[in-house]
């Protein structure tokens, strides 16, 4: 009988291995040549880097940002990467935070010149770093409005559009604050936790219709945004947040999109990352069997590796505030 039992599981295991890697040779990448994609706070960083690689998969790319100096220099950069000579590249210049009716009908004449947007990519947004006392309430509010209403803005408008042709694919870019709460990063934490819930969302009332949403939680990334953000670090939030290193955009612009064509909710970049994102999957889509299975045998494991994370974090705490009492 357990002769019997251990055969039937050896098989049960021959079997789902072999399933596990039939799905992930056979998991294909949606393709955008000749699709139009939008990517916001397309002008430089992330952004830049994203529409970069949408370039050289041949779609026609529009970006938008604010800056207009910035968004001239960022489409003469695209242009170069033109694989095709039909490839549309062009610019606006929009502040996506003003107001709804700015933004449809912006997006509006876009798709009446380029075509229907196929890929909404959402990188823009901002830091502002502080304690929750020391954040003004109008920079609170700031950081919503960029971080949080400029990306609903337009994907609330794409949205309805994406479900009735039954395809479509919408980037969210939110950050590894989108899954826990940092020293130092109080308002900006919440803007960011409030693009989880909005991706979490449209993930469950849009799959059915053919449409996908990736959220990307990137690190500290080497951005000009990056620079402003470190002028109002405290000295604990710098020491916290230094330890996942600096990430290079042009390797996370890649990974937002090749993760976003492939359908995955979250796109990660490294160990840290990759732990984050096990630690805080909870109601997360699926996505997948073996990281499913990956996410059931690590939680409790990695819950311990957390705690002691949140350990080091409090003695990064207590010591910056010995230091300050000293001097």
């Amino acid at each position: 009988m357990e002769h019997s039992t251990e055969i039937i599981l050896t098989i049960a295991g021959i079997v789902l291995v072999h399933g596990l890697i039939f799905y992930f040779l056979t998991r294909k990448s949606r393709l955008i040549k000749g699709k139009h994609v939008v990517v916001t706070g397309g002008s430089s960083g992330i952004g830049l880097w994203a529409a970069i690689e949408c370039v050289r998969l041949g779609a026609h790319v529009t970006i938008i940002a604010r800056n207009v100096s910035l968004l001239e220099k960022a489409k003469e950069e695209l242009e170069k990467r033109r694989v095709r000579d039909t490839q549309m590249i062009q610019f606006r210049s929009l502040d996506l935070a003003q107001s709804y009716g700015a933004v449809t009908s912006t997006l509006d004449e876009l798709e009446r010149t380029v075509g229907a947007i196929y890929m909404l990519i959402n990188c823009a947004g901002m830091a502002i770093c502080g304690t929750i006392e020391d954040t003004s309430v109008e920079d609170a509010r700031k950081l919503m409005d960029v971080n949080y209403f400029a990306t609903y803005y337009p994907t609330r408008h794409v949205l309805p559009k994406m479900k009735e042709a039954g395809d479509g694919i919408i980037v969210i870019t939110a950050s590894q604050a989108a899954l826990m709460g940092i020293y130092g990063y109080g308002a900006y934490a919440a803007s960011k936790f409030a693009l989880r819930g909005l991706a979490e969302t449209i993930a469950m009332e849009a799959r059915h219709r053919g449409v996908s949403v990736t959220l990307a939680l990137p690190a500290d990334t080497d951005t000009p945004g990056f620079e402003n953000e470190n002028r109002t670090k405290p000295e604990e939030t710098k020491i916290i947040s230094g330890s996942g290193g600096l990430a290079k955009p042009e390797h996370v612009g890649k990974r937002l999109v090749q993760d976003a064509l492939k359908g995955s909710f979250f796109s990660i970049m490294g160990l840290e990352s990759w732990v984050l994102s096990i630690l805080c999957v909870g109601m997360a889509p699926w996505r997948g069997p073996l990281l499913c299975f990956v996410q059931f045998y690590l939680l409790g494991p990695l819950r311990l590796i957390g705690l002691a994370l949140q350990w080091n974090f409090q003695r990064i705490i207590k010591n910056c505030a010995k230091q300050r009492q000293r001097t």
